[in-house]
């Protein structure tokens, strides 16, 4: 016998500083968060229906974030995704706000210190982007290297956790 699991789907976009944010609920609890043209966005048909309503905390939290008034979100998620994948993510919550880390040091710190692509492909994977600040992670010399939203988006928001975003000029 096959058990078919049944989950309720909501989502909303909402404006922010970086473009439109598409915040997706599985069963009422945060799910996604993806930006226009970001790289692995799913499907718009899997996003359920339009509904604002599991999404009041999430938007609060997001609009105290832009407004420079909030560093650490403090909301429930269901990041789906493989164990190694959850074990990254799990890491990037912990980088603090306005600091960086290479994919090397994700990986020495999970206690795989040859896994930095995979900590890369899994950083990529994200699903749930700025809250799960897989924008903090950069390359071993310093430098910006992928990120699903754009490496301009990027860019804004590492100044703008550094305090310098009016150096890079608004694309959105």
């Amino acid at each position: 016998m096959t058990t078919t699991v049944t989950t309720n789907r909501r989502h909303t976009v909402v404006d922010s500083p970086y473009g439109a944010l598409t915040l997706v609920a599985t069963d009422g609890v945060l799910s996604g968060l993806y930006m226009t043209g970001q790289r692995h966005r799913p499907p718009e048909e899997t996003f359920g229906a339009p509904d604002h309503r599991p999404f009041d905390e999430a938007v609060h939290q997001l609009d105290a974030y832009f407004a420079g008034e909030l560093t650490e979100f403090d909301l429930p998620m269901r990041l789906a995704g493989t164990p190694f994948q959850r074990s990254v993510w799990a890491e990037l919550v912990r980088i603090p706000y306005g600091e960086t880390r290479s994919y090397g040091e994700l990986a020495e710190s999970l206690g795989k210190p040859g896994a930095s692509r995979a900590v890369g492909l899994a950083n990529g994977k994200n699903p749930i982007g700025i809250i799960v600040p897989c924008h903090r992670v950069i390359g071993a010399s310093g430098g910006l290297t992928g990120y699903g939203g754009g490496l301009d988006r990027k860019q804004r928001l590492l100044a703008f956790e550094r305090g310098a975003e009016a150096e890079v000029p608004a694309l959105f």
